[in-house]
């Protein structure tokens, strides 16, 4: 759906846009963004509790549930820097519209699909849609609230939206499978859509447009191939095992093209992707912390949603309610972190995040083969808060090492990171529950990894994230 812009960069008549009063920043963009974001994410939390029913009621094998998650991850990974791309150059306001018009379609379109192949192929639209909103949200953000302690505040409710979704998202979806079916948990995202949009267009001021800014096909081919292949490959590895020739040349593969783009990137004349943002160690440690936290997260999610429903015999309500000590954390942390950035920095906050968290997930593997839930509840609460409590001033230290112009393709850069996280985590998480001879010993070993993975980010946090969180 296209929005189209006039050459001047702007974009043709519209309703007034609404103009706050001196001295204050209307919070109207900041709803309007936010409101797209929280889709997303709802989007994925909603339908990690919803897919081991869907997979019963559309007859799918466990490879075929991870494809109905990780294919919209997937797609939504490998296209965020397209959509990044994209906005810098035709007006992230836009894309960022058009992005909210075909996930609304695309989750009509789940809603109503009648095969498990038909859901896979809907869901990668959808991931479309979320790659083109994604990138958009922060620099609409950014451009809405220049100010640095401003910018601080509406990332810090930016997150807290997250957390929100997260929050709703399992026991929303338990409640829509319980009752109305797992369809609903797809068209929710019809009002929210509509909503979104009306919002996005009242309010939000036109972007303007960059017509320099490449998109370099080749660099956009090469992130697509790298991500699906290893997202395939890591699903794979759970029916055909990680010795697999098919496993192990698409994980081959999947690291010659990252390979690919980097050359590509030092050889194009106009990067989509410029190697000195990459040198920035704010903007690469940044991107690195946030793979590594939706790498454990998102993976402790998925793996823990399977093993309540199947080793517990959990409802998908049951379910939702079990996970919300981890995700309703998450809402809370956003916020505090938020506030607490323009006193201590960032540095602290995500060094502390990430420590909590590596903390709790590596308490969920020492717990045992079959823990009692009270035992779980800590653990989950903990990776929860500092997760979310580390997303904050990361957010920040990406988007602050980047100049205006780039601001899209700094945002997605940093959500193509944590998408690859999120969809590795869950191929792994399902892959080794699929593999080992237990759901138990399979949900202990991907807890461990995740918390290696929380204590990496740390470590990472400490050497990349400036303190000062208004530093440029």
């Amino acid at each position: 759906m296209a929005f189209a812009e006039s050459a001047g960069g702007g974009e043709p008549p519209l309703p007034p846009v609404s103009v706050p009063r001196a001295g204050r920043r209307s919070p109207a963009p900041l709803l309007a963004v936010c409101s797209g974001y929280f889709m997303v994410i709802l989007d994925v939390t909603i339908s990690n509790v919803a897919v081991p029913v869907v997979g019963r009621d559309l007859s799918a094998s466990l490879t075929g549930i991870q494809w109905i998650t990780d294919g919209y991850t997937m797609v939504f990974a490998g296209l965020l820097m397209t959509g990044g791309a994209l906005g810098d150059r035709l007006g992230n306001r836009r894309i960022f519209c058009s992005g909210v018009a075909v996930f609304t379609v695309s989750s009509a379109a789940c809603a109503f699909a009648p095969t498990a192949p038909f859901l896979v192929a809907a869901r990668l639209v959808e991931g479309l849609g979320a790659a083109l909103i994604v990138p958009g949200s922060l620099a609409l953000l950014q451009q809405a609230y220049p100010a640095p302690a401003a910018r601080s505040r509406a990332f810090g409710l930016w997150g807290s939206m997250a957390g929100i979704a997260a929050s709703a998202g399992p026991l929303l979806g338990g409640l829509l499978v319980s009752t109305v079916g797992w369809r609903w948990v797809f068209l929710i995202n019809l009002p929210v859509g509509v909503a979104c949009l009306l919002l996005t267009l009242r309010h939000v001021a036109p972007s303007p447009r960059n017509a320099d800014r490449a998109l370099d096909r080749p660099a956009q081919c090469a992130v697509v191939a790298a991500v699906g292949l290893l997202t395939a490959a890591l699903n794979e590895a759970g029916r055909r095992g990680w010795s697999d020739p098919a496993v192990l040349a698409g994980l081959g593969l999947a690291a010659s093209a990252a390979v690919a783009f980097v050359l590509r990137e030092r050889l194009a004349r106009s990067p989509a992707l410029p190697l000195n943002l990459l040198r920035s160690r704010a903007m690469s440690g940044g991107a690195g912390i946030g793979l590594l936290f939706n790498f454990a997260f998102y993976g402790m999610v998925f793996t823990a949603s399977l093993s309540f429903q199947h080793q517990r015999g959990f409802s998908a309500l049951a379910t939702g309610a079990a996970l919300f000590p981890a995700v309703a954390m998450t809402m809370f942390a956003s916020v505090l972190s938020g506030r607490l950035s323009r006193r201590t920095g960032d540095r602290p906050l995500v060094v502390s995040g990430m420590l909590l968290a590596a903390l709790g997930l590596a308490g969920w593997a020492a717990a045992g083969a079959a823990p009692a839930y009270p035992l779980l509840v800590a653990p989950m609460m903990a990776a929860g808060f500092g997760t979310s409590f580390a997303l904050t001033g990361s957010t920040a230290t990406v988007m602050g090492a980047a100049s205006p112009a780039y601001a899209g393709a700094a945002s997605a850069l940093f959500n193509t990171t944590r998408q690859i996280g999120s969809a590795t985590g869950v191929a792994l998480g399902g892959s080794l529950l699929a593999t080992h001879t237990d759901y138990g010993a399979g949900l202990r070993t991907s807890m461990a990894i995740g918390a290696l993975a929380y204590l990496t980010a740390a470590c990472l946090a400490w050497q990349c994230v400036p303190t000062d969180s208004e530093v440029p």
